[in-house]
Order: structure tokens, then C-alpha cells, then sequence
């Protein structure tokens, strides 16, 4: 979406990018005028003068003020912008939708990100893109794409298991990326978003990976060919709309408590507090048993730090019955609780 009002903002990222497309989608949502910026050779000056961290999106706000990092960005917009709401008025689902955009941004981001450098016409269709994204409008794009998209390659997979898609995990996330699959498609079978039938923080959060999953050739096969009404909300996230009201967690619990009882619960939670433990023992390995399997992974400052911060959100509404009594059936409430027994 483009404006040529002089107070719009401008959304500084790349299309490849799923934190980038994420606050694209939820801008668009909201109706917000904004000017699409690609990173590139080109811009890259301008990214370098206001970012303070080398990652995308940046977004300029209309008086000038620049942020990165997408769950601030659509936490900071939202109180802002408050209409129309991406939060429900129940407690319960408000902590839901924020646990799902948690898990959706740390995880779901390494079932998208193991896919994507793992297969050969994953890497090449990557590539390419990244490349040309990268070339756009110098002289010489079409020339150097391939020499790019080699480079791109040799930088990128290496990196795979400092994302940990190593041997040792790879197989845990095939098998989460086929469940979460499944269970998403079931679902959405009924209703428009996660939800119901209007878009929440967690849509928004976990939407980005996997339509950048979609965008590349192996986990769109997938989709395709199995999962019909989760391509189809894939599809719709890029305009989110109003198309009625958030339902009642009764509706909801059927299909949503296997995805917060067999992936976060017992999978995305035990990895956040297994890292966490490790960086404050100041181990650099993460190293535990998810699932009868063994886990191992660089430990990191940023998802202890997020975890907090999702700690955080749950105990302004821990005191309500309902929501612990389903993060505990879920598996989720003793790592989300542990600042409570530690505190008292």
C-alpha cells in the first residue's frame, strides 16, 4: 500500500522477510497510510542512519521517530491506534492471542527457516529472490542476480544451525511443521482467523512465518496439497478484515486446545524456559529432552528476554481461574507461572 499523504508512515524491509510482512498486514488492517520502502543497495544508506539494530522492518512514524523489532511496533500502534482492536475484551483469549504471537514469531520462524535453507530448490528459489530484492534498480541486476543469489546461499546455510536446524533438531521440527499444519487447517475449517472472525495479535504472529513458508517451493507443495482451509487463511492475512466478532473460548477449544497442548505447550514453552535457564547459568548450549528427543541449540539473551516479557502479560491476568486452569491442562502453565513461586 502506497500514500502520498505527508504523514504517513514508511515501512523500511524486504518482502522475504516475515517481520517486515507482518507489520505490513497489520497496517494494512488498520487502515494506516504507509509508503512500502525495500531494503536494498540503493537504501541502504538511509536503513544505516536510523537503525540502531541490523535487522528488519524499520518503520518510520510520520513525526520522523523510527522503530524495529515487530511485536514493539504492533504493540506501540495498537495504543495508538486502539481501533479497530486486535485484542478480545476476555482475558483468557487476550493472553492466548498474545502467547500465539509469541509462539508464532519464535517458532513458527524455524519451521519456516530450516525449509528454506534445508532443500536445494528452497535455497535456489530463495536466493534468487533475496538477490534480486537486493539488485533492484542498479544497472547491472540482471547480471550479477546469479553471482548474488551463489553468494546469498553460501551465507545463509551455514547459518541454519545457529538457527537450530541441525541435525539433532531437524527431525522435531518436520514433525512440528506436519502437526501445526494439520491442526491449523482443522482449525480454520470453521472460521476465517485464529480467533473467529476478525484478526487478533496472534494472527498477525504467527501468519508471517508460515506465509513466507508458502512462498517457497517445498512448504508450499504442502500446503497445496493438504491443508486447504490453512492456504486459504494464509491468503487472507495479506488484508486482514472485520468479517464478525471474536468467538467464545467454548467454540474455540476443540481445535485450538490440541495446538496449545502438542506445539506450544510441548514444544515451544519447554524451549523458551530451557533457554532462558541456560543464559542465566551463562551456559552457551541450551541442551534438554523435548518430547523423548533430544534438543540442543546456541543459547540467546533475546528469547529469555521475550519470555519475561510474555510472563509479564500473564500475570496482569493470572488470577483468572478459567485461563490457568487451560494453560495448566495444556501443559503451558508451569513455565508461564515460574516468577510467581520465585517472587513469593
Amino acid at each position: 500500500m502506497t500514500s502520498n499523504n505527508k504523514n504517513e508512515f514508511r515501512l523500511m524491509g524486504l518482502e522475504a522477510s516475515p517481520y517486515t510482512m507482518k507489520v505490513d498486514a497489520y497496517l494494512t488492517f488498520k487502515g494506516l497510510p504507509f509508503k512500502w520502502i525495500s531494503r536494498n543497495m540503493k537504501t541502504e544508506g538511509l536503513f544505516q542512519k536510523h537503525a540502531k539494530v541490523q535487522l528488519i522492518p524499520l518503520l518510520f512514524f510520520p513525526d520522523g521517530e523510527t522503530m524495529q523489532d515487530s511485536t514493539p511496533i504492533l504493540e506501540r500502534l495498537e495504543s495508538d491506534h486502539p481501533e479497530p482492536t486486535i485484542h478480545p475484551e476476555d482475558p483468557t483469549l487476550w493472553f492466548l492471542s498474545c502467547l500465539l504471537e509469541e509462539f508464532g514469531d519464535e517458532w513458527c520462524n524455524k519451521l519456516m527457516f530450516f525449509q528454506r535453507w534445508l532443500y536445494k530448490a528452497d535455497q535456489e528459489a530463495t536466493a534468487k529472490r533475496l538477490a534480486g530484492l537486493t539488485l533492484e534498480g542498479q544497472w547491472y541486476a540482471l547480471l550479477a542476480r546469479p553471482f548474488f543469489a551463489r553468494m546469498i546461499i553460501r551465507r545463509m546455510v551455514p547459518r541454519m544451525s545457529f538457527a537450530g536446524a541441525t541435525p539433532t533438531n531437524i527431525p522435531i521440527y518436520k514433525e512440528s511443521f506436519f502437526n501445526l499444519s494439520k491442526l491449523l487447517d482443522q482449525h480454520l475449517a470453521t472460521r476465517p482467523y485464529l480467533l473467529g472472525a476478525r484478526p487478533s495479535f496472534g494472527d498477525f504472529g504467527m501468519w508471517c512465518n508460515l506465509y513466507q513458508a508458502w512462498t517457497d517451493p517445498t512448504p508450499r507443495a504442502h500446503f497445496e496439497a493438504h491443508t486447504p482451509h490453512l492456504l486459504a487463511w494464509i491468503h487472507r492475512m495479506r488484508a486482514p478484515r472485520i468479517d464478525g466478532d471474536f468467538e467464545s473460548l467454548d467454540t474455540l477449544l476443540p481445535t485450538l486446545k490440541p495446538i496449545l497442548t502438542e506445539e506450544v505447550g510441548a514444544r515451544f514453552l519447554p524451549w523458551v524456559d530451557a533457554n532462558e535457564r541456560a543464559w542465566v547459568a551463562g551456559a552457551p548450549e541450551t541442551a534438554f529432552i523435548m518430547n523423548g528427543a533430544p534438543y540442543r541449540q546456541k543459547t540467546f539473551k533475546y528469547q529469555a528476554f521475550t519470555l519475561e516479557a510474555l510472563r509479564s502479560k500473564f500475570r496482569t491476568v493470572s488470577d483468572n481461574p478459567t485461563l490457568r486452569g487451560l494453560l495448566r491442562e495444556t501443559g503451558c502453565l508451569d513455565v508461564l507461572a515460574v516468577t510467581e513461586t520465585t517472587s513469593a
